[in-house]
């Protein structure tokens, strides 16, 4: 090739223009990728959705859900939590509409400690019974009626009406103080000191009533009625005194069916058949 010709085949060359080369996706392949990413941020939406709507019907919150593969277990459904670390909440609740049981094969301790980590209150149910500790015992009604306390000075029943069901009664070791003492209706009431005695005192007053029926004092030596500063009434229709013991007979030797009181300076009764004047002198070796 002469050297004519090179100079013209590089002018030719240097007149055409550079081919430029577009780099992405373009026309379906666009539009598939757009909508996968759309598809994406939707099931993105409905997930986040889905998981604030469970934690709601759970009732979980950052405070009472902390403890190990608590949110597993509830959205696997398994409502038991056996052989797991220790459980700490605030809070632990059923399902709405489904009791909450505490299983144990031993026991079931509930501890209440102190800032000092000390133990103030405890509670045991176990297979020996249910034991309870604290410093006061409260039972009140739905209406917040107090219904039984008890600490270390008193126990109250607030109740209107306290029932012994047992058939020996209520067995008190010490003294009792209550206003009033009454049994059921058509019941008898016993007021019983096998060994030792029974003492009822009032500074106004002790009032012994029978509306229905009658009253019996029944002992084994001596039944005493004293008043020290008043009197002694006995108001009734008719009063029997039965059993005393009965005088001589009058010298005459006629048998009478009358007969008076008579009274010792000791305080002794007993009979004295009556005559025109008192006869209580014949048997005055009673009073003795």
């Amino acid at each position: 090739m002469t050297q004519e010709q090179c100079p013209q085949r590089n002018n030719v060359q240097n007149t055409e223009k550079p081919q430029v080369y577009k780099v992405g996706i373009y026309g379906w392949r666009k539009r598939c990728l757009y909508f996968f990413v759309l598809l994406l941020m939707i099931l993105i939406v409905v997930n986040l959705a889905l998981t604030i709507w469970i934690l709601k019907v759970m009732n979980f919150t950052i405070v009472s859900a902390v403890f190990y593969s608590g949110l597993h277990y509830h959205l696997l459904g398994i409502d038991s939590l056996t052989d797991l670390e220790p459980l700490y909440a605030k809070e632990i609740q059923s399902r709405p509409g489904s009791p909450l049981f505490l299983q144990s094969s031993k026991n079931v301790s509930v501890n209440i400690l102190n800032e000092k980590k000390q133990l103030v209150s405890q509670l045991i149910a176990g297979s020996h019974g249910v034991h309870a500790r604290g410093k006061m015992l409260e039972v009140k009604s739905s209406a917040g009626k107090l219904l039984f306390s008890a600490d270390d000075h008193e126990v109250v029943v607030g109740a209107e009406r306290l029932r012994v069901m047992g058939a020996e009664g209520a067995v008190f070791s010490n003294s009792v103080e209550t206003p009033h003492v009454r049994a059921e209706p058509f019941k008898e009431l016993r007021l019983e000191s096998p060994t030792r005695s029974l003492y009822m005192e009032a500074p106004k007053g002790v009032k012994i009533e029978a509306d229905a029926g009658d009253f019996q004092a029944t002992c084994r030596s001596d039944l005493r009625l004293e008043s020290k500063d008043g009197e002694i009434s006995l108001d009734a229709r008719k009063i029997k005194l039965l059993r005393l013991p009965e005088g001589k007979a009058s010298p005459s030797g006629t048998r009478q069916t009358v007969f008076e009181v008579c009274v010792c300076p000791n305080g002794k009764l007993f009979l004295s058949q009556a005559g025109t004047g008192s006869t209580c002198q014949i048997s005055s070796n009673l009073c003795l």
